[in-house]
């Protein structure tokens, strides 16, 4: 009861509130991301993650789009994950929050070299439109490094990471991330990341960056 009554506190500081109207944002622009996960632990290997993202721009003053994610992954062994999932998006646009659906798959090769730990997430999503948008077929492959050392008795491990994101329509590398942040024990079973990203967009053949502080946290049954 104590655990569960600590857990629903961490969620209730890092809750979002509602947002305003969005839009496209300047070169520069400073946001806030904040995500909340659940993941159910089911038969051996098997898990069943959910999650939910809030995401601010305009100087973290405007909510402008949301997601909610939710599948079935399975650990081959302990250097592969792979999953399939759905992921219902809303983005702001003119006032009013557009619709996308996103099914995607996973694999995940994980490795360990001196204490550092490797993980090279491959995903493969299909995303689709309600409006006149041609669908989109997009991959992404993200490399992350967690350092081997830990800090003080809530295990503070510092990462790094970067993401590459392509249109297969074409073959157009499109948006680059890179992340650099901590993860924290926070209570049994209830696990927190603060970061970091630096997220670069190129449309219409110019780039767009925005600085992001993301928060996360993931609680386990």
């Amino acid at each position: 009861m104590q655990r569960k009554r600590i857990a629903l506190i961490a969620m209730a500081i890092f809750l979002p509130v509602a947002g305003l109207e969005a839009h496209a944002y300047e070169d520069g622009d400073f946001q806030v991301w904040h995500t909340e996960e659940q993941e159910f632990n089911l038969s051996k290997g098997w898990k069943m993650p959910v999650q939910e993202e809030f995401r601010y721009g305009g100087n973290a003053g405007e909510l402008y789009y949301h997601h909610y994610d939710a599948g079935l992954a399975y650990d081959v062994n302990r250097n592969l994950t792979v999953g399939a999932f759905y992921r219902q998006i809303y983005e702001g646009e003119n006032g009013k929050f557009k619709p996308e659906y996103q099914p995607h798959i996973d694999a995940t090769p994980k490795w360990e070299i001196y204490g550092f730990r490797f993980e090279n997430r491959n995903r493969l999503d299909y995303k689709l439109y309600d409006d006149r948008r041609e669908d989109k077929l997009q991959y992404r492959n993200r490399i992350l490094m967690r350092l081997p050392w830990k800090f003080t008795s809530f295990n503070i491990q510092p990462y790094a990471s970067n993401e590459v994101f392509f249109w297969l329509n074409g073959a157009v590398f499109r948006r680059d991330r890179f992340d650099a942040g901590v993860s924290i024990d926070l209570v049994k079973h209830l696990k927190g990341e603060v970061y970091y990203r630096l997220q670069s967009t190129k449309k219409s053949g110019r780039w767009t960056d925005y600085n992001i502080l993301g928060m996360k946290l993931k609680v386990s049954f």
